[in-house]
């Protein structure tokens, strides 16, 4: 093979070892498990929103944005729910560019994939342990779930994977809510077969195990908006949009229809400021239409402490070093506009 192989990574089971989930923090995982679920199974009508930075580059300034959100979060406990966005692996659409927290836990540092994976137990433990919070990661490799499957409260399946038949077996065995996205074409159909395939059991080889999954009845949507013919950005999360996926899970036996509007992506046209007015308009048609409001469980919003992004070594605090993010004052005044309109 054209590759060097430099060393033999740790298994889940010795890195979970070294560094075991305690008994409170379990506690804190499974509380919030059952409120997630109760979102998605209609349980609990709270609105739910993913937000937090683009990806986790830095353990200091990201727990920093955490502990801001967690008095945020209480603030408007009993309409929004909030899930940080701790996401550390970064998919690059060429390879190029800072592949994420596992890959390099310092961005000004050389790729060390065995930091990486300790580096991202640990800041998904203190996040637990600090503000209380369970988070949602992008499942970019499918193999390293395990290392941290007893602290996601919530798993996204980005859209370049969602056509990946491991990426959906894999998802068909995690116990948390999965969010399935649309691909880059758009096309919904694609998501949907995602869907059902990760809410009916399979057997199929993970991490060299002869494996077999039971489903995940909270696979769901999440509309992520998609790229034209013309590789230019187009949104999805309008009411017609939100119309056409409920027709498409009309067809199905799925059992908890939802989606969660990404208002980042091709929805915005990566322009973190047009967050705030997407959410806005989807409130406001869920508001007339029974039916958008049952299928609409949420949101995933990008917000950082700093507006906009910076190149690695940019030098400011808190500010994003891939896509551009909402600044933490306007993020702070979204969140309760949000709550204001429930």
């Amino acid at each position: 093979m054209n590759m060097d192989f430099e060393r033999k990574l740790a298994i889940p089971m010795e890195v979970k070892e070294m560094y075991p989930l305690t008994e409170d923090l379990r506690q804190v995982f499974e509380r919030r498990d059952k409120e997630i679920k109760g979102i998605f199974d209609g349980t609990d009508n709270r609105i739910l929103l993913i937000i937090g930075p683009c990806s986790a580059d830095n353990e200091v300034s990201v727990l920093d944005y955490f502990s801001r959100l967690r008095g945020l979060a209480d603030e408007v406990s009993e309409k929004v729910y909030i899930i940080p966005r701790l996401y550390t692996s970064k998919p690059r659409t060429t390879g190029e560019g800072y592949k994420g927290f596992l890959h390099q836990p310092d961005p000004n540092e050389k790729p060390d994939l065995f930091k990486g994976i300790i580096a991202t137990r640990e800041i998904h433990m203190r996040t637990i342990k600090e503000t209380g919070f369970t988070c949602a990661d992008e499942l970019l490799y499918p193999e390293n779930y395990k290392y941290v499957d007893d602290l996601l409260g919530y798993v996204a399946i980005g859209a370049r994977s969602v056509e990946d038949q491991q990426h959906r077996l894999t998802a068909s065995g995690i116990e948390v809510p999965v969010g399935m996205k649309n691909p880059t074409s758009g096309d919904l159909t694609v998501m949907m077969n995602a869907i059902t395939a990760a809410s009916t059991g399979h057997s199929f080889i993970y991490r060299g195990w002869a494996a077999h999954s039971k489903g995940n009845p909270y696979a769901h949507a999440v509309l992520r908006g998609f790229n034209d013919m013309r590789g230019l950005a187009s949104p999805n999360y309008h009411f017609e949009d939100v119309m056409r996926l409920k027709a498409l899970y009309d067809k199905t036996e799925l059992p908890h229809p939802g989606v969660v509007i990404d208002c980042n992506h091709c929805n915005s046209g990566k322009n973190p400021l047009l967050q705030g007015r997407i959410i806005k308009e989807v409130l406001s048609f869920c508001k007339d239409s029974n039916d958008a409001k049952s299928l609409v469980k949420g949101f995933m919003v990008e917000s950082y402490i700093e507006d906009g992004n910076q190149k690695i070594g940019g030098g400011v605090y808190g500010k994003s070093i891939t896509d551009a993010c909402l600044g933490w004052k306007k993020t702070e005044k979204l969140v309760k506009e949000i709550a204001e309109m429930l």
